[in-house]
């Protein structure tokens, strides 16, 4: 008996290592996704203990998200079995249109009955779709990095086309357009990268600035570092970044001179604010100990309440130590209203110290790194640019948060992927998962093929080789 159940102790054992080895997909990223997953129920459910009673407490918040961890792990499963690298290069083009369709909405205050804009926080975020929240922003950066991928895949497929004095296979509207004598220019590879790379990326970057100053930011140098991998020439890549860096000068220019007058309905008054914003607790003790003043003073209030969120951080990171408080220690999430979001590295740190803080590093920058990987085994250049330009856009935000928390730049409103508390936010960075996974089963699979057929090759040659050296002994040996 005692034999018998080693041995099936052995089988399940055995089909579970089997099960493991069956997962395709580069299995470095499952365990990202897996860790930081992970990580954001456990962190969720201990920061939000200030918002329990009322109608919701902190099971039915901490079930709530774990509602949204499911939901983004079907939706990575899903794209993750897509098998076919036409299917996502298809409908990567229709990044722009997708994203440029919903900043008009929104820019634009529309209320088209199912879909309309929403005000929420000060701000024009958001759409709302039958009462559901778009965060439209994070809907764009990922439609942004796809449709750069494809943009210059298709931009290398043109280029090679016309070599070749081939019919291109894409830039289909410029193509034809072209053969209109006014519009011949349209021909020269210079406006076609300026329609279908430099205008997209120019178009959607001002779009996002008047609703995020930080959005705009990284959409911005994402879709820049992608054009760079892109080995676009450098010379027009600075021109793009000297347009931007003017367009917005002239609008705060425009902005200070009117006083508000001009481009006051936009963040740039946000924006000012946050960069002179002075965090350091020194004003309110020099408002506390002014006669004229003194504590609890309008002016004392006021720059409380600005120091509040960052000066709380710093403490949370402070206090966490090397090895931190543990799980539901935090003292800081009583006073940070938003710690489960714009500051969750701050409180990991606090609740789990240096080390936890390491640890978040740690997947972020293997996540970049595999991403290089992944890029490298990858046979098309749409491919290369998907996986390399998502792996920079979640690590990218991951930095910029961390760099917020650590009192490095103003505060950006940017959550930590795949942890912090923001459903939408989490679903679009699972999507961006699942198009890595994909990506990557797709290329292994591609190298495992050629293997397969490199194979029989390689063991007729082996063959052959052993027959030569077999009549070589015999002459030898006669």
């Amino acid at each position: 008996m005692a034999g018998n159940r080693k041995t099936k102790a052995e089988e399940q054992k055995g089909g579970f290592w089997n099960f493991i080895d069956r997962i395709e997909g580069d299995k470095v990223v499952w365990i990202i996704v897996f860790m930081l997953t992970l990580i954001s129920a456990l962190a969720i459910f201990s920061s939000t203990s200030q918002l329990a009673g009322g109608s919701k407490d902190r099971i039915d918040l901490i079930r709530e998200h774990a509602m949204f961890i499911a939901i983004g792990y079907v939706l990575i499963y899903l794209i993750y079995k897509i098998r076919s690298i036409k299917v996502l290069r298809v409908t990567s083009q229709l990044g722009f249109g997708i994203s440029f369709f919903l900043l008009l909405i929104l820019d634009l205050h529309l209320d088209l009955g199912f879909l309309k804009a929403a005000y929420i926080n000060h701000a024009w975020r958001t759409l709302s779709l039958f009462g559901f929240q778009i965060h439209v922003f994070e809907v764009v950066k990922v439609c942004m990095v796809m449709y750069l991928a494809w943009a210059l895949h298709s931009y290398r497929q043109d280029c090679e086309a016309r070599e070749r004095n081939r019919k291109s296979p894409t830039f289909s509207i410029a193509n034809s357009l072209s053969n209109i004598e006014w519009l011949s220019f349209l021909k020269k590879p210079l406006w076609k990268r300026i329609l279908y790379l430099y205008m997209p990326v120019l178009t959607v970057t001002a779009m996002v600035m008047p609703g995020s100053n930080s959005s705009m930011i990284l959409i911005g140098g994402i879709s820049i570092l992608i054009l760079l991998i892109g080995r676009m020439p450098f010379k027009e890549i600075a021109l793009i970044l000297a347009t931007g860096v003017t367009a917005i000068g002239i609008c705060l220019g425009l902005y200070l001179v009117s006083d508000g007058k001009i481009f006051g309905d936009t963040r740039l008054e946000e924006l000012m604010r946050r960069v002179e914003a002075d965090y350091s607790i020194e004003r309110l003790i020099e408002i506390e100990n002014d006669p004229t003043k003194g504590k609890r003073c309008e002016e004392w209030y006021e720059v409380r309440d600005q120091i509040r969120q960052p000066y709380s951080a710093r403490i949370a990171i402070h206090e966490g130590g090397l090895t931190g408080k543990l799980s539901g220690n935090s003292t800081q999430k009583y006073v940070v209203a938003h710690i489960y979001s714009d500051y969750m590295f701050s409180f990991i740190v606090e609740e789990y110290g240096l080390l936890g803080g390491i640890v978040i590093l740690m997947l972020f920058v293997s996540l970049l790194a595999r991403g290089s990987f992944i890029a490298k085994l990858c046979q098309n250049d749409f491919a290369k640019y998907a996986v390399g330009g998502l792996s920079l856009l979640i690590s990218g935000q991951a930095f910029l948060h961390i760099f917020v928390n650590v009192d490095i730049g103003p505060m950006t409103g940017q959550t930590l992927p795949m942890i912090s508390d923001g459903s939408f936010a989490f679903l679009m960075f699972c999507v961006a998962f699942g198009i890595i996974l994909s990506i990557s089963k797709m290329a292994r699979n591609q190298i495992r093929e050629q293997e397969e057929a490199v194979a029989p090759l390689y063991e007729s040659t082996k063959d052959d080789v052993q027959v030569a050296m077999d009549v070589l002994e015999q002459i030898d040996n006669e």
